[in-house]
């Protein structure tokens, strides 16, 4: 039995774990104390000057663990052998939480994002949602953007400020979430973002940049909804549409 838990714990532990990649990127991470780091990876092949150099200080400063790899066995950790400059860290992101905890919650405002993947959008949208009346965004696994360099860059360093929930896909999280609103955002639907009286447990899915909110998803959801248009524009930009309704009262 406590070998089952330990186990469980274990597996918690590493869900919490991002990895991210670039010798910037890694400074940045190690400059702000208030973000959790587990490991630095760091190439054998690196030259011990410039950032290569400051990150060392950093570390020592910080008490920090260092890995080193061959290049080849650190690309497979970054997962990004032509971006990562021989420089990978794993940061322990408390508010990376699984999807099935929001069921613990009695009251929520979610932003749920289907197929997202630019991650620029990705990091606008968690800007926008932290800054409002948002309590987390859930994003799936599974075709969308991943927490990246690119990302973190986009939210302006908010991406720890806000509860972000995991799951493999909306398909699977969104049936059990009982007593709770889901609107899925389309142009062709007919009511208004401006004429709802948010509900309680309240989800607002934000569909893929050219396709919008798929139909597998769309099925789950009780109601669609609008934003107005004006002088013939057809649609927001996904990240824009999430400042919306992230501000909404």
């Amino acid at each position: 039995m406590q070998d089952s838990q330990a186990y469980k714990d274990k597996k918690a532990f590493f869900e919490k774990i991002i990895t991210l990649y670039g010798r910037n990127v890694v400074l940045e991470v190690l400059e702000d104390e208030s973000i959790e780091v587990h490991k630095i990876h760091m190439a054998d092949s690196n030259k011990t000057d410039g950032a290569i150099k400051s990150i060392l200080t950093l570390a020592k400063k910080r008490g920090l663990e260092i890995h080193y790899h061959s290049k080849a066995a650190l690309s497979r950790i970054s997962k990004n052998a032509k971006q990562d400059q021989g420089v990978a860290i794993d940061i322990i992101a408390q508010s990376y939480l699984k999807a099935e905890s929001i069921q613990e919650l009695s009251n929520f405002r979610l932003i749920a994002l289907d197929g997202i993947q630019n991650p620029q959008n990705l990091g606008m949208i968690i800007r926008s949602c932290a800054a409002g009346n948002v309590d987390g965004i859930i994003l799936p696994k599974k075709s969308s953007a991943k927490i990246s360099p690119l990302v973190i860059k986009a939210s302006a360093g908010t991406l720890f400020k806000l509860p972000i929930y995991y799951c493999n896909s909306l398909e699977e999280i969104l049936p059990t979430l009982q007593e709770t609103k889901i609107y899925a955002l389309s142009s062709h639907a007919t009511k208004s973002i401006y004429d709802l009286s948010v509900d309680k447990r309240s989800i607002f899915v934000l569909g893929n940049e050219s396709d919008g909110v798929s139909p597998e998803v769309e099925k789950l959801c009780n109601d669609s909804l609008t934003i107005p248009m004006q002088r013939g524009v057809e649609s927001l930009n996904v990240a824009v549409t999430a400042s919306l309704l992230a501000f909404m009262r």
